[in-house]
């Protein structure tokens, strides 16, 4: 059986072995209907996003990172898992991929606070790496700045990856947001008008919405916002919340909503307030 501290002489001495992992791995199902999905997020620190709470470097250790990952990924009722390679890597190795939809994060070029944010290329998972590694999908955050041109290039990044994906059959979730500058950092507008703008912009894209999915915020008023759009959606956690139980009646009255098909989770999950990340994860199954 392999163990975190088996993983750097793999990496070092037999990298094949990451290929035949992928290989033997068990599929997830897709989309079960009449049952919601919980996938745990982890593709935060791809782009410097390393905070949780109250610490800036909570995932900056990546034994602790891959522990709280694998005892969120046991717990029943979590059906998938979204990452960059090198974290998905490491999961399938130690075996805690088996049986669950795995989807590649494509763009993290982006780094929080840098001056290119929201220039984000594609520069992670591509639709030939997600296909040769039989994940279930990809997905991409489509931040949209009206007032900054490298939108154009995300948006085209963002189309191309739904159609070579759709092409493939493979699902994408798309995560957009209108965004601006704010005192020079990016700031997402989470006004319900915003959201439902930014679904209409993300929708459009590509030449087939057929494998689309989006990843949203759960807002005020998310009955508008679903309101907008035929396609499925999987609520996002955010941020760790002072109040889990606040959030945990706003994602209820999400999921009740008929093309709200589940959660896609992370640091509110991993880096639960009380460090208990099986209890988080329970609360989080108890609502679908």
């Amino acid at each position: 059986m392999i163990t975190i501290s088996d993983l750097t002489e793999i990496r070092a001495y037999e990298p094949e072995r990451i290929a035949a992992a992928f290989k033997a791995r068990m599929p997830g199902p897709g989309p079960v209907q009449g049952t919601q999905q919980l996938i745990i997020a982890c593709d935060h620190p791809g782009r410097g996003a390393m905070g949780a709470g109250g610490d800036p470097l909570a995932m900056g250790d990546r034994t602790d990172l891959l522990e709280r990952c694998i005892a969120a990924l046991a717990r029943p009722g979590v059906t998938g898992f979204l990452g960059t390679a090198d974290i998905i890597e490491d999961l399938v190795l130690l075996g805690a991929l088996e049986g669950k939809d795995v989807y590649g994060s494509m763009n993290r070029v982006g780094l929080q606070g840098s001056s290119f944010e929201m220039d984000d290329r594609f520069n992670c998972y591509d639709a030939t790496g997600i296909v040769k590694g039989g994940l279930e999908g990809g997905k991409t955050l489509t931040r949209i700045n009206f007032a900054d041109p490298a939108t154009a290039d995300t948006l085209t990044a963002t189309a191309k990856a739904i159609d070579e994906l759709s092409a493939a059959g493979k699902r994408i979730l798309v995560e957009p947001f209108i965004s601006t500058w704010v005192d020079d950092r990016i700031q997402n507008d989470l006004s319900t008008d915003a959201v439902i703008k930014s679904v209409s912009i993300a929708t459009a894209q590509g030449r087939t919405s057929a494998y689309t999915w989006l990843k949203l915020p759960c807002v005020e008023d998310m009955e508008r916002v679903m309101a907008s759009t035929t396609v499925p959606a999987l609520i996002l956690g955010g941020e760790v919340p002072r109040d889990q139980e606040a959030v945990l009646g706003q994602w209820s009255r999400a999921l009740a909503l008929p093309n709200v098909l589940g959660l896609v989770v992370g640091r509110t999950l991993l880096y639960p307030n009380d460090g208990d990340v099986e209890r988080a994860v329970d609360n989080a199954v108890e609502l679908l």
